[in-house]
């Protein structure tokens, strides 16, 4: 049996200090952690002032399909995909980078981001097991979430094509087009 490393284990309280820090829900931090359950509750609590959210996390594909979450999941994962093709990153540490960086953006255009820490996180679970991928639009050439079997021949994103409603509502998350 190999000898506790205390470099380690610090580095794990880091990376969950950081984790709860941006909201990620304690499924994410039990998965991406060596640290035991009791110790992630404990340092939930001290670190979030609260006890962490109760329930499942969301399992479908279809959220991040939808017209606004697929721009704002899009930006994050082209985001997230450059950092672990340049970078000697863990794919969690690639993760809180990308997040943070979509984060950043996403306020600079005054846009509230519809992405959470935990969904970014998930999505790049989807990815990893084939339930969505990344197709080029037709149009713009741009990178975007979409179905494993979509037809990158036909394939147009939603900004080259918004739905008729798009935009019409005036609420959070609009990313204006003109």
């Amino acid at each position: 049996m190999a000898a506790k490393s205390v470099l380690n284990d610090s580095r794990q309280i880091e990376r969950a200090v950081s984790l709860i820090q941006m909201g990620a829900r304690l499924q994410v931090l039990e998965s991406e952690t060596d640290l035991s359950y009791e110790r992630l509750l404990r340092l939930y609590k001290e670190v979030a002032g609260r006890s962490p959210s109760k329930g499942q996390l969301p399992f479908s594909t279809d959220w991040f399909l939808t017209w606004q979450p697929n721009i704002h999941a899009s930006l994050f994962l082209n985001t997230y995909e450059y950092l672990t093709k340049v970078s000697a990153l863990d794919d969690i540490d690639a993760v809180m980078k990308a997040f943070h960086l979509y984060s950043e953006q996403i306020s600079s255009c005054g846009v509230e981001p519809l992405l959470s820490i935990t969904r970014a996180w998930r999505l790049v679970k989807f990815i990893d097991n084939n339930m969505l991928t990344m197709t080029k639009c037709s149009k713009c050439g741009g990178h975007f979430v979409s179905e494993s079997y979509e037809n990158p021949r036909n394939f147009v994103c939603g900004l080259c094509e918004p739905p008729a409603r798009a935009g019409k509502s005036g609420g959070s998350g609009n990313i204006h087009l003109h």
